[in-house]
């Protein structure tokens, strides 16, 4: 988990390319002042700025909390791929209606494009807003969106379909609900308070109107902002460090091998990336039986600092080929981290940018949890596919998890002002 299958969390801030620039991350933090009339310094009036307009004998209010955090809904790619996590999150899948096609689609995205960009501002939506996040803030809000397989062929736009959009095959630790997986449309929503998440999930669904229904939809969560006494890579359910080596914007081949490049084929795919999503429940009354030795073999890392069985620190590389007193490697070969390493399939890397999940306790006890997995690749051929088949072949950490829903969705680049999310491949 902490390095390639199972998606690598960081606290909010510091995934990716934490050391990075605001404006090198498409995301902006400003604080919302001022007072009702006057002009604000992000929105154009104080009241507009927290989303909501304040009687003109109120004064507003300024946000000096994790509220006024705002990412940008317009810009190259779309927002809610290179942001740092968020501690609340929605996944949703939606199928057109019957007789929908292309122009209700394209209808559908125009309006839920204007509700993220409002509501990423910290405005309310345009019709009937709930009030549900009055007084809140941007908060760090992103609204993904993305297309399934089937929407191709439900819009007439089978010839536009990428080939990297074929269906992911099958693995061993697959047990899908098929209920639960695909999807038309897919929506992904992040943000720092769980009121404004549930917000604009409420809002996109009213948006949807009668042109498409939901087919699932899935709650996650992450570390709140400042838990912890400084920023650190989180942990999963496992308790396990999880994302040491996820890849950073930093680093020179960032782009390349997670968005299609400016000049990729299909052409409105252009600074766009491939979502593979899977729900991954952990057998967590199984995994709490081992001790931390046997866990800590089993991931490859010390399950208290992340570092590698083989010595140092978090980011101390791993040495594959040290051994112990008896010879034994010290990294077992079917540790989760040996296996999914890059260096050991090819170069194959995604960004991981899950939820973790808890569902319940079913009737025998067990709880209902894991691990909302969301990963970004140019090519999910190349990215997540030759990593799972190599899990596959004896990942040590098969026996504690179950796949029990996946979708793979083409996310279009990011839409530029005036325009919306997907308008290419629905107008081109």
């Amino acid at each position: 988990m902490p390095d390639q299958s199972i998606p690598a969390a960081r606290t909010p801030g510091t995934v990716p390319g934490e050391n990075e620039s605001a404006s090198s991350q498409g995301i902006s933090r400003r604080r919302l002042l001022g007072t009702a009339g006057t002009t604000g310094l992000v929105l154009g009036t104080a009241g507009a700025a927290v989303g909501y307009a304040a009687a003109p004998s109120e004064a507003a209010a300024p946000l000096t909390s994790l509220g006024t955090d705002r990412a940008m809904f317009h810009g190259k790619h779309q927002p809610g791929i290179t942001e740092g996590l968020q501690a609340r999150g929605h996944l949703v899948a939606f199928d057109l209606a019957a007789g929908a096609g292309r122009k209700e689609a394209a209808a559908l995205l125009r309006r839920w494009s204007e509700t993220a960009r409002r509501l990423m501002a910290g405005e309310p939506s345009a019709h009937g807003d709930t009030d549900v996040a009055r007084d809140a803030g941007p908060s760090s809000l992103t609204i993904t969106f993305g297309f399934g397989h089937s929407f191709f062929a439900r819009t007439g736009l089978e010839k536009q379909r990428p080939v990297a959009l074929d269906p992911l095959p099958e693995f061993s630790s697959d047990h899908l609900d098929k209920n639960r997986s695909n999807g038309d449309l897919w929506v992904q929503i992040g943000a720092n308070d769980a009121l404004v998440a549930f917000h604009a999930l409420r809002a996109l669904q009213k948006d949807a109107g009668r042109a498409a229904k939901v087919r699932w939809q899935m709650n996650g969560f992450n570390r709140s902002p400042g838990a912890t006494a400084h920023p650190m890579t989180a942990r999963n359910l496992m308790g396990q460090i999880d994302g040491t080596r996820n890849p950073k914007p930093s680093e020179p081949d960032f782009d390349q091998r997670i968005f299609v490049p400016e000049k990729g084929e299909p052409a409105w795919m252009a600074n766009g990336s491939y979502a593979v999503v899977r729900r991954i429940r952990m057998l967590l009354d199984d995994w709490e039986k081992l001790s931390v030795k046997a866990q800590e073999d089993v991931i490859g890392r010390r399950k208290s600092n992340g570092a590698a069985l083989s010595g140092g620190t978090e980011t101390t590389a791993m040495d594959l080929e040290k051994t112990d007193a008896k010879g034994n490697l010290v990294v077992p070969i079917n540790a989760h981290a040996r296996i999914t390493r890059p260096d050991q399939n090819g170069g194959a890397a995604m960004l991981r940018r899950p939820f973790s999940f808890h569902d319940g306790i079913d009737a025998d006890g067990v709880p209902d949890a894991g691990l909302l997995f969301i990963c970004w690749q140019a090519d999910p051929l190349r990215g997540f596919v030759p990593v799972q088949r190599k899990l596959d072949r004896g990942d040590a950490l098969s026996p504690f998890i179950r796949h029990e829903s996946s979708g793979l969705f083409a996310v279009p680049g990011g839409a530029a002002e005036g325009e919306y999310v997907g308008q290419k491949l629905l107008e081109g």
